[in-house]
């Protein structure tokens, strides 16, 4: 299902590196009569904020099977994935194109410029600034959504 609704875009597609991304923490799976439709799911990562460590729920692997799309499946799992983030971590962040889904659920654009901590230092992604989006939970400190954010290095895509 996730292969299928990334496509088979060499920039867009859903690999190896994204699944593993994905594993490890809750997955929130939509089943209708045998057969998933949807999914999403939140890892646990530190992030920091203009220098600061966060504790972090990191959405993964949201997707919906392209004949079941529009029809507020996607919608359904990722509110069940707020609401964890919400529950359980200083702060919700996703990498996405596509805003106006996240937004409807109360998420916002990081304005900021981005970086990843590497053994050797931290270094910028830009690429990567204008596609990572944050949800504000109850034990968020202050945030100014222009500061400095970074993730930690991993395998396949960073953010």
């Amino acid at each position: 299902m996730l292969d299928a609704a990334f496509g088979i875009d060499e920039e867009e597609r859903f690999t190896d590196h994204d699944w593993e991304h994905a594993i490890g923490g809750l997955h929130v799976v939509l089943d209708l009569d045998g057969t998933i439709v949807s999914h999403a799911s939140v890892v646990e990562r530190v992030l920091e904020v203009d220098g600061r460590p966060l504790r972090t729920g990191y959405v993964e692997a949201v997707a919906t099977a392209p004949a079941e799309q529009g029809r507020g499946y996607g919608t359904l799992v990722m509110r069940e994935i707020t609401a964890d983030i919400q529950a359980r971590f200083e702060l919700g962040t996703l990498g996405t194109g596509s805003h106006h889904f996240y937004e409807r659920l109360g998420w916002l654009t990081w304005r900021g410029p981005s970086s990843v901590r590497t053994p050797d230092g931290e270094r910028p992604t830009p690429d990567d600034d204008g596609y990572i989006m944050v949800l504000e939970t109850p034990t968020t400190p202050p945030l100014d959504l222009a500061a400095q954010i970074s993730c930690e290095e991993r395998p396949g895509d960073v953010w």
